[in-house]
């Protein structure tokens, strides 16, 4: 399992360079543009995963292959971000754009909740001998067809006006990591600093928290799949409400409820679920933490776009939140997997712990993004 996160965990360093290179792409050639090249990385991604040999096949091909596979998917996962959290934000109107931009964590989370129903019904098909051996692959080949589906949808996008607006301007400043950080330093820095401990929180609770109540809790694959797809389902359902919520209040209210509760309650969540054997119980405290998390996953999309001009808002999004992602998100399985292992796994908790309580002095020094919205300008 710990070499199975380290390979996960590739694809999270890719993604980085995912996010420059497509963050440019889409500041110059247009959201539209950006869309439809990531979702067809994704798509051959997936299917190099479906169709890679066996190690008894190739030998040390297969692996190379699955890891080649996961770059692709990194770089895709890269440049979608950026591009699809500035088209929300930019295609919604001033008074519900936190509505609308939490839609990018309702097709994030479905796309979660349908690998689940979808893990769970092959399980119950086909038994686990026969998804060891070869079932694992007709998901793989699920994932690359839904991407052909989305490839046309995203060819038939309207672009943004903020992008057309700016792309009428014959001198305008151009997209690049260095004037990102030239011109734009404390924004890009506090995307980073913002997106730490959320994107830990996400991965935590989510992606890993399947893999905690069967290794730790100790219940069996089935149930851990079961109780996580129906507090998944419930968390996607929040997203809108929460946007709804933010339009309201602020995103900086959102983040900092978020903070607040992830600092007071990860750790007995956590711990508390360690000697749970009860699925209800374990549900109950599942979706204790999707509900403290709802508070950046939310807004955080909108928080980022709202920082950023026109001109480099794809970049400004996509590149520092890809950087924090790799950093916290993309390793806090094999994190939470190697404290485990060596006996330590409560470490995992405090770690957590600690990057949100970070992240919580940032949402409290920070502005209110609602009312000095840069997209306000365009």
């Amino acid at each position: 399992m710990l070499q199975t996160a380290a390979i996960f965990a590739v694809g999270f360093v890719m993604r980085p360079v995912g996010a420059w290179a497509m963050g440019i792409y889409a500041d110059h050639r247009g959201r539209k543009a950006g869309l439809t090249l990531s979702v067809s990385l994704m798509c051959f991604g997936s299917l190099l995963i479906a169709f890679a040999p066996t190690y008894a096949q190739v030998g040390i091909v297969s692996p190379a292959i699955l890891l080649i596979a996961r770059v692709i998917q990194g770089l895709s996962l890269g440049g979608e971000y950026g591009s699809s959290a500035t088209y929300l934000s930019e295609m919604a109107g001033r008074e519900r754009r936190g509505f609308w931009s939490s839609f990018q964590y309702v097709t994030i989370i479905g796309g979660q909740l349908t690998a689940l129903a979808l893990l769970v019904s092959l399980q119950s098909a086909f038994g686990e001998a026969a998804m060891e051996s070869w079932g694992w692959r007709l998901a793989f080949g699920a994932g690359a067809a839904l991407a052909v589906v989305v490839f046309f949808i995203r060819r038939r996008l309207d672009e943004t006006l903020s992008y057309e607006n700016v792309a009428k301007v014959v001198d305008r400043p151009k997209s690049s990591g260095r004037s990102l950080f030239r011109d734009h330093p404390r924004e890009a820095f506090l995307v980073i600093a913002l997106t730490a401990g959320g994107t830990l929180a996400f991965y935590a609770y989510t992606t890993y928290m399947q893999k905690f109540l069967a290794n730790t809790s100790g219940f069996d694959r089935a149930t851990a799949s079961r109780i996580m797809t129906v507090a998944l389902g419930l968390f996607m359902l929040w997203q809108p409400l929460a946007g709804l919520l933010s339009d309201r209040i602020g995103r900086r209210r959102m983040l900092i409820f978020f903070g607040t509760c992830g600092v007071l309650f990860t750790y007995p969540i956590f711990s508390t679920l360690e000697q749970t054997r009860d699925p209800v119980t374990a549900f109950a405290l599942v979706l204790a933490a999707l509900v403290i998390v709802t508070g950046y996953t939310s807004i955080n999309a909108v928080v980022k776009a709202e920082l950023f001009p026109s001109h480099i808002r794809a970049l400004g999004v996509a590149l520092p939140f890809a950087i924090a992602n790799t950093l916290f998100g993309g390793t806090a399985e094999a994190v939470a997997l190697w404290l485990k292992d060596i006996g330590h796994e409560r470490w995992f908790y405090i770690y957590v712990t600690v990057v949100i309580a970070c992240s919580l002095l940032v949402y409290v020094r920070m502005r209110e993004t609602k009312t000095t919205s840069q997209i306000l300008e365009d």
